[in-house]
Formats: C-alpha cells, structure tokens, sequence
C-alpha cells in the first residue's frame, strides 16, 4: 500500500509542475504572438527544459478549445471584462477551464486549487480568490448543463 501512495504522489508533484508549465507557455505565447510549437522551442533552448506529455496535452488543449473556454469565462464574470483581467489570470483560468470540462482524470477542485496556487504564485493573494470565484462558478454553469445531459 505504501508503494501504491507514493506513487500517487508522484503523479500529483509532476501534474502540478506540468500544469505550471503549461501555464508558463501559454503566458508567453501570449507576449510571443506565435504558434504554440514555436513558444515551446524557445522555452526548450531558454531554459533547457523537458516539456511533459501532460503539458502538452493542456497547451494543445487550451489551444484547440480557446473560443469554447473564453465563452464560460465570460459568462461567469460579474462587472469585469475578459480583456480588464490581468494575463496571468486568465492563462490560469484557461488552464482550469480546460481541465474541467475535458479531463474526467481530473477532479475540478483539484484544478481550481492548481490554478488558485499558480495564480497566487505568479499574482497576488487577490488574484487568487478572484479566479477562485469565478472557476467556481464555471464548475456550477458545467455541472448544470451536464445535468441537462
């Protein structure tokens, strides 16, 4: 049974560090302005980084979904704009967003507290009860509508 735990650890460490890196990638696609392939070959000759088979599942992800994402976000802003939302933020939110509606591995209170630290690490303590609140009530909108199912 230990073994089996310690595995499970692992597994959790390394989800978080790609999480964190996937965040760390899409941020700077952002400043970049360039296709994601391209942000992840600069990161690898920057900073002589492996780029895990989880982080590119999330970048490929938010990427592909981006449209779909930003629209539950939008929806669950109360008095903000998308575009008045600092930029770490939002990369967090489109990281938890993704998760929550297309990975079943991923419980969604794991990915808001994920995005909560990353923002709160990248941000400020506000940053974080801001996507706090408004991942929470993007878990509600996706746990209605699969209700309606």
């Amino acid at each position: 049974m230990g073994d089996n735990s310690k595995n499970k650890d692992n597994v959790r460490h390394r989800r978080r560090e790609e999480r964190e890196q996937a965040f760390c990638l899409l941020f700077e696609q952002i400043f970049q302005n360039d296709d994601m392939d391209s942000v992840i070959e600069d990161a690898k000759d920057a900073r002589d980084i492996e780029i895990g088979k989880y982080t590119r599942v999330l970048v490929n992800g938010v990427g592909e979904k981006l449209e779909e994402i930003d629209t539950y976000i939008k929806a669950n802003l109360k008095n903000w704009k998308i575009e008045r939302i600092s930029k770490v933020s939002l990369v967090v939110m489109r990281v938890a967003v993704y998760e929550m509606l297309y990975r079943d591995d991923v419980p969604v209170r794991v990915s808001i507290n994920e995005a909560i630290d990353i923002a709160k690490k990248y941000a400020t303590p506000k940053d974080g009860a801001f996507v706090n609140g408004v991942l929470g009530s993007v878990s509600k909108q996706i746990e209605m509508k699969s209700g309606e199912k």
